[in-house]
């Protein structure tokens, strides 16, 4: 059979599964329609007429849109058969037609008048059956303190993205506390297993427990209320929501309740001790095992109805207690017979995150394993990393089950200036001409979002394309010209530049994970090679000032120069750090000196008031979210720490140093730079006396300076102040002639 047509029948098989054309027609247009009230207003919406059929899908079975109408005195004409089709038919209008952008930053919709006309009947159908979003961390990275308001754009977002499948994981410790109590624990032994909500993702993935906790009891009546909200405007879309299911970790005061029960503890992650990790996970032949699944899906199901796609991670980042192939087809089994039990017609989405992140375990016979546990079809497998390390080419296709082709793009929520264009470009056809191929969609699955906005807007683009976009130079051209809301040289010459530099990046070694000294603890040791070019970069920065006289005035350019600027910022702290460290180790206290002041005392101060000038770059707004979820004051500064640790330590000693790294006003100024002053100053010292550098004992210091920001109370604006434009140019001015001149 055909590699296309194998991922056919596997689409049409999870299409009946998953019931993917019920819902009500009216209802998703209705929906629609909303959203385009919400996007446009009112007057300019009814400019288009939404409609939704699931008979325009009839031939294909995928989804699918057709735009017409427009020009004068005509109303635009949007069908779709699904919701999710009809929104992706009237993005892509709004954007190939209307030259609009629609982003997490804000976006540019000057709609020209009157409303261009399709001149001909455009009717486009997506490849393949699914457009997923989201990674159970960018529960924690990104959602964790969101509010309905927040939710609804970006389920907005998501449907005019053409996304059908997504994540719908809030609340979900509001029924496990209701199993846990029916299965005989007492409240404390639960609030002592649950982390704090900064930290959720790794409890639901039996990474962590306990530590930062525990949630105030208005924390699970909060999440229950959102996720009826967000499950109802999914499925008014015609959206799939993925909800969790048991994936076979317990507390361990569960043993005292069944003192017989069959666990086994597993090992540590992510440096944390068995304080924090080390969770139990029950035997798959214990009786137990299918009691707790059920239970937990029953209630799941009984208080959020079901779309029947569940997931559920048993050894994510974890080795499991055996390689026998034997026990890990029977932990598969065991983890989709639960689900099964409770809902006949459930499919099991499976993160492959295992697969790629430990390949030294995970060889032929312990991946068939797992994969052959589960009847075909009924386990949807995401390709999480395939832009760089995709699994599906040494797995055979994931041994015939359905995947899906993932974008991860970026680790932690970290600002930074990324992606694999090329790759992620090519991918998606790539592996849908693979032999044999049971790819079955397309998804993008960040740890964060609200970063790098250029790469998500290629992928979901991607989502309803059958061939790679012909040339990305021009692509991103017309991206700049859509994003400002008009056609500027300079700006697109800078764009140009980004996508072969910081946007060009190739090979297995590509991550997404900033790990510029400018956000790490300084030592003598730092990595500062880059994959591109840095004059690019700063000739980047050049250009975007030069357009500023035509461009200062839409709010995604000076978002955009604010994130070159910090982008050429991080070069130059880079460059310094190199010039300071290179003084020190030839024992020239002026250099170091002269080097270090400016890094500590002149650049990242500067960067930081750069960064107060936009509010998406404001730690305050950042921790003001954390304070609002709160019912209390007392609640209001435990969340505020959550946040704060989870940005710096991830840990009570700095167990995940800096992972989840961003670039704040405010996390600048009082805890990066802090750090790289008492760094310089200690390197000064050390001359100075003609004492050794020690390493563990700057350590320890840092961690008394790290641990204070975190603890701190101090409270930060939420509102931006000061003028981009100015603020960028006098830096620009001050450093791009040193850079020139090789002066710096």
């Amino acid at each position: 059979m055909e590699a296309v047509a194998v991922a056919a029948a596997l689409g049409f098989l999870l299409l009946t599964a998953a019931g993917g054309s019920a819902g009500d027609e009216a209802r998703e247009a209705a929906a629609v329609k909303e959203l385009l009230a919400r996007l446009l207003g009112p007057g300019p919406a009814a400019a288009f007429s939404v409609s939704v059929e699931r008979a325009l899908a009839a031939e294909s079975g995928l989804d699918t849109y057709r735009l017409s109408g427009g020009g004068v005195g005509a109303r635009v004409r949007v069908l779709g058969s699904t919701g999710v089709a009809a929104a992706a038919g009237l993005h892509r209008y709004l954007r190939d037609f209307c030259g609009c952008h629609v982003a997490w930053s804000g976006s540019q919709l000057r709609l020209p008048q009157p409303l261009p006309a399709v001149p001909e009947e455009l009717t486009e159908a997506t490849p393949n059956r699914y457009r997923y979003y989201q990674n159970v961390c960018t529960q924690s990275y990104s959602f964790v303190w969101w509010d309905w308001a927040r939710w609804e754009q970006e389920i907005d977002w998501m449907a005019l993205n053409g996304i059908n499948l997504a994540l719908a994981w809030s609340g979900q410790e509001a029924i496990w506390q209701r199993v846990y109590l029916a299965l005989g624990l007492t409240q404390t032994e639960i609030d002592e297993y649950f982390t704090g909500p900064a930290f959720l993702a790794w409890g639901r993935m039996g990474n962590l427990h306990t530590w930062s906790g525990p949630l105030p009891p208005s924390w699970h009546l909060k999440q229950l209320y959102l996720q009826h909200r967000i499950l109802d405007r999914m499925r008014s879309f015609g959206m799939i929501p993925v909800l969790p299911a048991f994936a076979g970790h317990v507390p361990k005061a569960l043993t005292r309740v069944f003192p017989q029960i069959n666990i086994t503890q597993m090992g540590s992650w992510g440096h944390f001790n068995c304080s924090y990790s080390c969770s139990f996970l029950l035997a798959p032949e214990d009786p137990l095992f299918p009691i707790v699944g059920s239970l937990f899906l029953r209630e799941l199901t009984k208080e959020f109805g079901t779309d029947h796609i569940y997931g559920a991670d048993t050894f994510n980042e974890m080795q499991p207690p055996s390689s026998e192939p034997s026990y890990l087809a029977a932990a598969t089994a065991t983890v989709y017979q639960a689900m099964i039990a409770v809902d006949p017609d459930a499919i099991w989405l499976l993160q492959g995150w295992l697969f790629q992140h430990q390949p030294e375990f995970w060889g032929p016979a312990q991946v068939g394993a797992v994969l052959g546990a589960v009847p075909r079809g009924r386990l949807l497998v995401l390709d999480l990393f395939a832009e760089s390390q995709p699994v599906y080419v040494r797995t055979a296709s994931f041994q015939g089950q359905p995947f899906i082709w993932c974008m991860l793009h970026n680790f932690g929520g970290n600002h930074g200036l990324f992606g694999a264009l090329e790759s992620v470009n090519r991918g998606p056809t790539a592996a849908r001409l693979f032999p044999n191929s049971t790819m079955v969609g397309t998804g993008m699955a960040p740890e964060g979002i609200g970063q790098n906005e250029v790469v998500y807007a290629l992928m979901a683009e991607l989502g309803w394309r059958k061939d790679p976009v012909a040339d990305l130079g021009a692509w991103v051209t017309g991206f700049a010209a859509r994003r400002y809301g008009v056609s500027h040289g300079a700006a697109e010459a800078a764009w140009r530049l980004l996508l072969r530099s910081v946007y060009n990046c190739s090979g297995e070694g590509c991550s997404g994970h900033n790990r510029s000294p400018l956000v790490r603890r300084p030592s003598l040791q730092m990595a500062t090679a880059v994959w591109y070019n840095r004059s690019d970069v700063l000739e980047a920065w050049r250009l975007l000032l030069a357009a500023t006289p035509t461009l200062a005035t839409s709010p995604a350019f000076c978002h955009d120069l604010v994130d070159v600027t910090r982008q050429a910022v991080q070069e130059l702290v880079s460059l310094y750090y190199e010039e300071a460290r290179t003084a020190y180790l030839n024992k020239e206290l002026v250099p170091l000196m002269r080097a270090g002041g400016v890094l500590a005392y002149e650049l990242l101060p500067a960067l930081d008031k750069v960064l107060a000038s936009d509010s998406h770059f404001l730690l305050g707004s950042w921790l003001e979210r954390a304070r609002v979820a709160a019912v209390s004051e007392t609640e209001a500064r435990f969340y505020e720490q959550n946040s704060r640790c989870q940005l710096t330590l991830w840990g009570p000693e700095g167990n995940i140093l800096d992972y989840a790294n961003k670039q704040l006003a405010g996390l600048v100024a009082d805890y990066y730079a802090p750090r790289w002053r008492l760094f310089m100053e200690t390197l000064v010292e050390s001359l100075v006396r003609g004492i050794p550098f020690q390493q563990h004992q700057f350590d320890k210091n840092a961690f008394q300076l790290e641990q204070t920001f975190v603890l701190s109370t101090r409270r930060y604006p939420s509102q931006p102040q000061g003028d981009t434009v100015d603020l960028a140019k006098k830096l620009f001015l001050k450093y791009y002639p040193r850079w020139v001149a090789g002066a710096l």
